[in-house]
């Protein structure tokens, strides 16, 4: 009897260890996005999603979509106006144009600076990398995702696609998310990063 109970314990320590890992995340980047959805001042969620919230769902981590691009600085650029999902139209900027290969092909994509943020401590070199792909409305939020940057030294950067996440707008409608420019879309699947949202 006690060898069975000894067992039973096992088997569901087991089972909550592995639950407790695909809620907090394979990577460090995916841990810390799960503990800013959990928590009520970072959170997107509403206070009834974020109740049930147990982990975004990730692509597993895959270093094919860790790639180094070449930044071709676009200074002649003027600044316009983005569509968001709102009336907003936030000023940027085209920052650059970053050139890359993915699995033996090469691709582009346009990295963009916000004007607003300029201003902002900690957001001086702050640049936003956002694309679209052919895992969008499948297996990703249809409109598109972003990746975080940081102005390099010199005139090459790693993209991480495996931290390419979901605007605000795909977990509540309160929020006003910039809208991924048409030119910025890549003819491939990228499936690294964040899926798409579905509510438990």
């Amino acid at each position: 009897m006690k060898k069975i109970i000894l067992l039973l314990l096992i088997v569901l320590l087991n089972s909550c260890a592995s639950k407790k890992q695909v809620h907090t995340g394979e990577t460090e980047w995916q841990r810390e996005m799960n503990a800013d959805f959990k928590d009520a001042t970072k959170s997107p969620l509403t206070e009834k999603d974020r109740a049930s919230f147990s982990g975004l769902d990730f692509f597993k981590y895959d270093s094919t979509y860790v790639v180094t691009a070449t930044l071709k600085l676009t200074p002649e650029a003027k600044k316009f106006k983005m569509k968001t999902s709102t009336d907003r139209l936030p000023e940027y900027v085209k920052y650059g144009v970053l050139f890359f290969e993915l699995k033996g092909k090469p691709y582009q994509l346009n990295i963009y600076q916000n004007i607003g943020l300029l201003e902002k401590e900690g957001y001086e070199d702050y640049l936003f990398l956002p694309f679209l792909d052919a895992t969008n409305g499948d297996t990703t939020y249809g409109g598109g995702r972003y990746i975080e940057c940081e102005i390099p030294k010199g005139n090459t950067m790693i993209i991480n696609f495996n931290e390419a996440f979901n605007p605000y707008c795909a977990y509540s409608g309160r929020y006003s998310c910039p809208i991924v420019p048409q030119e910025d879309q890549l003819p491939i699947k990228i499936e690294a990063g964040v899926k798409a949202y579905k509510k438990h």
